[in-house]
């Protein structure tokens, strides 16, 4: 099992005293925003992730946001540079570059630098943003899984072949070589977030991509990996261990008790005031702004759909699960036994509020390979479920000979 720590990097300041109502006002205005506390949130993290190295992590993740406190990392690959050269081991996951938004072959250069720049260190995690992001970029959502799928053979075959033209709906191009080419050959390895939707996990099992099935009830995740793995057999890939990255919030402390006291309160300032700034967060809403399709939970059983409907991860307590507050914030305490007290001399918080300064405790945020976690099954069990089929996709037309065979993950 590899723990990697996933930051997303909000901006180190309270803005519960911004709310209209229940939400932030969007757009936030500049006078809202201190660049000295933007530059202090930087540094600290940076610092922080210095410590990962330091204390024997195997990565950490960054991801790409804008407009907005629920994070700092417009671009994930300048986060990953800084990264590379302050430390020595430490695996640098890129969760995610948003392909529908940006032009593929600069991603794929600037994937090919960093790989090169960290010593071939680089996991390359793409994903689609949420919809936030799209009114920031001014693409339509509904052309954002059809422009996701497009950059992503784009970037793959500037990386794997040795001229690459290509003739697709948004993006065309012809005799190109990249220079320099990643070190980790044939290229780096590549990951997926999947919230619930069935066409993302189709199109990782049919590139045989790993995913993180994200943070919801035990039986959603069941769901999206039982899918997975069926839809992995459909493609000729048995399922592995490799194949799942798990997201769990974990806070190391002494009890069940001081863990609830010391991050309770940054989960939830996290949940109720940053997550759905500017973002419609509802399956509805975004089923009705062409985001989502009217088919992506079709596989997921009756007693789950609600979950997956509702994106805001809020915590158990707030959307009718049984479990008690605070159950998932002991994590550390309860899973990690001595572990708690060795890391105790770690960067610890300061400040006195949720947002002043982040919780500078390492906590652990996405688990690679810990399939077992979920009770996943066999290829041929999740094969035989009735539920959902797996559909073929769309592929634009390229002009050069098929790209190289689709194992090519490992470190």
């Amino acid at each position: 099992m590899k723990v990697f720590v996933f930051d997303l990097l909000p901006y180190g300041e309270n803005l519960d005293h911004l709310k209209e109502g229940k939400e932030l006002p969007w757009p936030l205005p500049k006078k809202h925003i201190n660049p000295e506390v933007a530059a202090r949130t930087y540094a600290e993290h940076l610092e922080a992730w210095e410590a990962l190295d330091r204390l024997g992590y195997d990565g950490v993740g960054f991801n790409e946001h804008h407009t907005s406190p629920y994070g700092l990392m417009n671009s994930p690959n300048l986060m990953a540079a800084a990264v590379s050269q302050r430390t020595k081991n430490l695996k640098l996951l890129i969760y995610g570059n948003l392909l529908p938004l940006h032009n593929p072959i600069r991603l794929a250069e600037e994937l090919a630098m960093l790989d090169c720049m960290s010593n071939g260190r680089i996991i390359a995690g793409f994903a689609r943003g949420i919809p936030r992001e799209y009114n920031v970029f001014g693409v339509p959502l509904p052309e954002s899984r059809a422009r996701f799928e497009e950059a992503f053979e784009i970037i793959r075959g500037a990386w794997t072949e040795e001229v690459f033209n290509y003739q697709g709906k948004f993006w065309s191009y012809k005799d190109v070589a990249l220079w320099p080419r990643p070190l980790q050959q044939p290229h780096p390895p590549v990951w997926v977030p999947v919230t619930s939707s069935k066409e993302t996990i189709e199109w990782a099992a049919r590139n045989d991509v790993p995913i993180t099935p994200g943070i919801g009830p035990r039986g959603l995740r069941e769901d999206v990996v039982r899918y997975y793995a069926k839809c992995l057999a459909q493609s000729g890939h048995p399922i592995t261990p490799s194949h799942l990255i798990l997201p769990i919030n974990a806070y190391i402390a002494d009890s069940k008790e001081q863990a609830i006291k010391e991050a309770g309160p940054y989960t939830l300032y996290f949940q109720r005031t940053l997550f759905s700034h500017g973002n419609i967060t509802e399956a509805n809403l975004q089923r009705d702004a062409g985001y989502l399709s009217s088919a992506s939970f079709d596989y997921v059983r009756p007693e789950n759909l609600k979950f997956a409907q509702r994106a805001r991860g809020l915590p158990r307590h707030d959307h009718g699960g049984s479990r008690p507050p605070g159950r998932d914030l002991a994590l550390g305490h309860r899973r990690r036994g001595r572990a708690a007290h060795h890391r105790r001399g770690g960067p610890r918080r300061r400040g006195g509020h949720p947002g002043q300064h982040e919780p500078r405790r390492p906590a652990a945020r996405a688990v690679h390979g810990a399939n077992r976690a979920l009770r996943q099954p066999g290829p041929a069990q999740a094969a035989s479920s009735q539920r959902g089929q797996c559909a073929p996709g769309r592929r634009g037309r390229r002009l050069t000979k098929p790209l190289l065979p689709q194992r090519e993950r490992g470190w």
